[in-house]
């Protein structure tokens, strides 16, 4: 997991010459200072960069066209409904509606164990992780959710629409994705690619 964090940061940060490069991530190869990633992922600003949506895979991931690759994006904090899971259509949807063909900004936070780079995603404006919990259809990832004030803003967000049953939570017993997984293993399949390279035209 650190080296594919490693090559990540690399390959975002073409601009710095090999020796500074060697230099600010060489303890971390070591297993040393891993707090340095973590101030560096969360200085945005040098990481965030902009792409064009070319497909919804489910309500937190997608597939955004950068140069010549697309990368598939996993949204940070947040956690929506399986694809077969109960409003999980619906999830994919409201992303969909938002983000499908637009240019969105892209604030990498971590790189998951499926080579998804987990990020935040605003378009216009507004951050797809916020709006999909405002609007009931994604849960807090608690165990992942650690940026703040971010994640207390979510964490408010989703007993919000508790209260107001939006979404989802219209449902007493609306079952999170990893309880869904649980129940249902074996009947539910992952979707995700690593990097595409985006086919040129003929």
């Amino acid at each position: 997991m650190y080296k594919q964090l490693l090559f990540f940061l690399f390959g975002l940060i073409p601009h710095l010459s090999r020796h500074i490069r060697h230099l600010l991530f060489r303890p971390l190869v070591a297993g040393q200072y891993m707090v340095v990633v973590v101030m560096f992922f969360q200085s945005c600003s040098v990481l965030a960069w902009q792409g064009d949506v070319v497909k919804v895979l489910d309500g937190d991931s997608i597939r955004v066209r950068k140069n010549n690759e697309i990368i598939e994006i996993r949204l940070y904090g947040i956690d929506c409904p399986e694809w077969k899971q109960d409003y999980g259509n619906r999830a994919k949807r409201f992303t969909k509606a938002r983000l499908l063909h637009k240019n969105v900004g892209v604030e990498p936070r971590d790189v998951d164990r499926y080579d998804r780079i987990v990020s935040l995603v605003t378009h216009d404006g507004h951050l797809i992780n916020r709006e999909l919990v405002a609007n009931g259809l994604a849960w807090v990832y608690t165990k992942y959710c650690r940026e703040e004030p971010l994640c207390t803003e979510l964490h408010s967000l989703e007993q919000e629409a508790r209260k107001q049953r939006r979404g989802l939570w219209k449902d007493k017993n609306a079952m999170s994705p990893s309880q869904w997984k649980r129940k249902n293993k074996g009947t539910h399949s992952r979707r995700h690619h690593r990097n595409y390279r985006y086919p040129r035209p003929k």
